[in-house]
């Protein structure tokens, strides 16, 4: 009877035998859209988080990576890479950015990921980590194995969308800050740790 029921995409799907190093991406919004989904965490369903107020929209695929949570452990490695105090994660599971040339026209999908890199997000003092990954089999961007990989041109975009996407005009403080772009390594731990932040919390 189980079967016959949606897994819920945080819990239920698996992020693959093959993690860190390829990771099971749950994708809730795309480029073309104009509000923000993200997913519900008591049922499961994609839900209207806020429309998008201002001009940014999100340059890449952007989720997250199922049975992970960003928490204490997520938080100690951020400090110790940052050189910063943060006492925990955002207590959400741990966002990832897909780039592919194929146009995806919707989200609510799964997808399998080739982790690259990510930007060390701090978002009111909390760890919000963004890995950055690629699409698995796209045919322009799986060649890229690395964060040194990618042009200038695409880390600026991701790092202005997630600089200014919580931004209010007028605002004395920025909300968010990035402190690194880091490389695949550090994605790697960044992974493995929020695995375990998930275990710890859910498990």
């Amino acid at each position: 009877m189980v079967n016959k029921f949606k897994s819920h995409p945080w819990h239920g799907i698996a992020i693959g035998a093959e993690a860190p190093t390829i990771v099971t991406a749950f994708i809730e919004i795309v480029p073309t859209d104009t509000v923000k989904y993200e997913i519900d965490k008591e049922s499961g369903h994609l839900k209207i988080d806020r429309p998008q107020k201002f001009s940014n929209v999100v340059p890449a695929l952007y989720g997250f990576i199922p049975q992970t949570y960003c928490d204490i452990k997520v938080a100690e490695y951020a400090s110790q890479q940052s050189g910063r105090e943060i006492q925990k994660g955002d207590g959400d599971p741990l966002d990832i950015c897909v780039l592919s040339e194929k146009n995806i026209t919707h989200g609510d999908i799964m997808l399998q990921a080739i982790p690259i890199g990510g930007l060390r997000l701090i978002d009111k003092g909390e760890a919000d980590d963004k890995i950055i990954a690629v699409l698995k089999d796209d045919e322009v961007f799986e060649s890229w194995k690395e964060i040194s990989d990618c042009t200038e041109a695409v880390i600026n975009r991701l790092k202005h969308y997630f600089l200014t996407y919580k931004n209010i005009p007028g605002a004395d403080k920025p909300a968010c800050e990035i402190t690194h772009v880091y490389s695949r390594f550090e994605a790697y731990e960044v992974i493995n740790r929020s695995r375990e932040d998930y275990k710890n919390k859910f498990l």
